[in-house]
């Protein structure tokens, strides 16, 4: 598996997104079994937050991860109204029992809220000073929250990035690639089948004997400082989850992609789901 740097760590440009595991307890023991299989593939970064079923995907991250803490790199993210002096560490406690862990490797703040930024970061270095996280940083920002933190230590911007919502390609990717700063793409292959008919992407993909979705992880991760975290439970879509790190895309595939998902031409509204 590739890497990149991340919190002053290598870390794997594919790792394994979370959001709605732990809402159907029916699907518990395959979630738990798609994150450890994910992680024997190298996709050994886990993403998860207090939000995902109100805790209920950072306790099944916590079943996956049972001697083997060693070998991942744990992301979580914490709430806005969570955000200040005070609630920043009662959060953090209450995720670190639920992910069964005495440390989170990255705790991001899930998106803008009504406390001031430096009294989040405050927060985020007492963390980090007590050994409670690794690193911080923050996701759904864009330029002008990223400015306006001014805070070096920020360690990623997690953001929503793929073939369809390709708006941060504009000014925000440019921008966190200039200050070195590792974009996190959420809803990578998007949300529903819809992105993965789309044509160019099919034809792309028969080209190279691979899947259409396996094409999108691959169009992302031809952008340097990019990370990928795909959601997955069936044991062969984490399998070709994994191998999509080693699938390159040449210049006629960019040209076809870049003809069925057109590139942003002006300044875009912040995608989020």
């Amino acid at each position: 598996m590739r890497t990149l740097e991340m919190a002053g760590v290598n870390v794997p440009v594919i790792g394994q997104g979370t959001w709605r595991m732990g809402e159907d307890r029916s699907a518990h023991k395959r979630e738990v079994a798609a994150l450890r299989q994910g992680i024997d593939l190298g996709m050994t970064l886990i993403d998860t937050a207090e939000m995902y079923a109100e805790g209920g995907a950072e306790s099944v991250v916590g079943e996956a991860i049972q001697g083997q803490r060693d070998s991942v790199f744990l992301v979580s993210k914490v709430y806005p109204h969570n955000a200040s002096r005070k609630g920043i560490p009662q959060a953090c406690e209450r995720s670190l029992r639920r992910l069964d862990t005495d440390h989170i490797d990255l705790y991001l703040l899930h998106w803008r809220g009504q406390y001031p930024l430096a009294e989040t970061v405050e927060a985020f270095e007492r963390l980090r000073e007590e050994g409670k996280i690794g690193r911080w940083g923050v996701s759904n920002f864009d330029v002008d929250d990223l400015q306006e933190l001014a805070a070096p230590a920020c360690a990623t911007n997690q953001v929503l990035y793929n073939l369809e919502e390709r708006g941060i390609e504009f000014d925000l990717l440019p921008w966190c690639q200039s200050q070195q700063l590792p974009v996190m793409a959420y809803c990578p292959i998007g949300q529903g089948a819809g992105m993965l008919v789309e044509p160019a992407l099919k034809q792309v993909a028969a080209r190279h004997g691979v899947t259409p979705a396996q094409v999108a992880l691959a169009w992302l991760l031809r952008q340097d400082g990019v990370i990928a975290i795909p959601k997955a439970v069936r044991p062969e879509h984490v399998r070709l989850n994994a191998e999509a790190a080693q699938l390159r895309l040449d210049p006629a595939d960019l040209e076809a992609l870049d003809q069925g998902f057109r590139a942003p031409q002006r300044k875009q509204r912040l995608a989020m789901v």
